[in-house]
């Protein structure tokens, strides 16, 4: 099989536009989550990573300021190549449009902005979406005819989201707190991320995707399983299909949402596989947790990590909160980064890892 790689697209955040301003938020340690007031269920003061910037219609703003960014950046030709497959990672898609199809308006701009020349993927597996889409894309380069696949992930803040996880009391007042001891629950966000994958090998920066894998603990709808099985067995497939062994990974990017079950499951699926010691964090207190959106823009976070061999401060974490103690990043330092772990786990039971390295 041919190798793929995995060069940045753009980010649109809480924390701003582009690679660039993402590098600096991190390197700040400045966070794009802020208070919003009287929101939600009973219009209380909660803790969002909303984009102030967007205008009209939310999502169609969001969509067409990554799309315009990316078309800068890399121009039309790879967009609009008949050998160019589209992958969309989303949860709920331009929710407003309900009850109609929520993903119409997302074929629509990716055809008058790309020019796309195939009907694009549509990936919607609760917050696992991004790693599995991810890991779809390498599927296509192995056994199709396709050369590049670009990855789209998006997902907004809406009324819909934020009431279901206030109805299962998994939302935090204040900033999300990943592993740490007093965390209380997730911090939502919004944000489109796209990744570019290809055969072809250029002279940007770019990393390795050696393999990746999903899973389901068929535990229960909303809760993860106690004993971190199906996060186990996607790292595990993830390592044999990587060609990887648990000791050559530098840093794992955790799924973190800092909720008390997700974050309690990690820590033990983590020490099953004796890598609970690496160096790891959660990027959600940087911008929320994304959903569809949030395997790309963390796999974003990692490349960055990777192309400065930099270690970024997971925000939120003080004090140990899981029985598993991990080695969470306190401090931002320098360190080599040769092969990094993403995992992901969502809804339903899913989990789904990837792994990169720097060539």
């Amino acid at each position: 099989m041919s190798k793929c790689y995995i060069k940045y697209g753009t980010i649109v955040s809480p924390l701003g536009i582009g690679v660039e301003d993402h590098f600096n938020a991190l390197n700040l340690n400045r966070s794009g989550i802020k208070k919003h007031f009287e929101v939600g269920i009973n219009g209380g003061n909660i803790s969002l990573g909303r984009i102030e910037f967007l205008e009209g219609n939310r999502y169609v703003s969001l969509l067409n300021l990554a799309c315009n960014d990316l078309l800068m950046k890399i121009g039309l030709d790879l967009l609009s190549s008949e050998e160019t497959l589209v992958i969309v990672s989303s949860t709920k898609g331009d929710i407003d449009t309900l009850p109609g199809d929520t993903f119409f308006t997302t074929r629509e701009i990716l055809r008058e902005k790309f020019r796309i020349k195939h009907k694009p993927i549509i990936i919607s597996n609760a917050c696992i979406s991004g790693v599995s889409a991810i890991n779809m894309g390498k599927d296509y380069l192995n056994h199709s005819n396709f050369k590049h696949v670009v990855v789209l992930g998006i997902d907004l803040i809406s009324d819909f989201v934020l009431f279901g996880f206030q109805s299962l009391f998994a939302i935090s007042a204040d900033s999300c707190k990943p592993f740490d001891r007093a965390r209380n629950g997730i911090t939502l966000g919004e944000a489109c991320a796209i990744v570019i994958l290809s055969k072809d090998r250029d002279l940007e920066f770019s990393v390795e995707l050696c393999g990746g894998a999903s899973s389901n603990d068929a535990n229960h709808i909303s809760g993860p399983s106690r004993t971190g099985e199906g996060l186990y067995r996607a790292i595990e497939n993830t390592l044999i299909r990587s060609n990887i062994s648990a000791t050559e990974i530098d840093f794992i990017s955790a799924h973190g949402t800092g909720t008390i079950y997700n974050d309690e499951m990690e820590s033990i699926a983590f020490q099953r596989l004796n890598i609970h010691n690496k160096p790891m964090n959660s990027f959600k207190s940087y911008f929320g947790h994304t959903l569809g959106a949030a395997g790309v823009i963390e796999v974003i976070m990692c490349m960055i990590s990777m192309e400065k061999n930099r270690l970024f401060k997971s925000l939120g974490f003080e004090s140990q909160g899981t029985s598993i103690p991990l080695n969470i990043v306190e401090m931002n330092a320098g360190k080599e980064l040769g092969v990094v772990l993403k995992t992901a786990s969502g809804f339903g039971g899913g989990n789904s890892a990837l792994i990169m390295k720097v060539i």
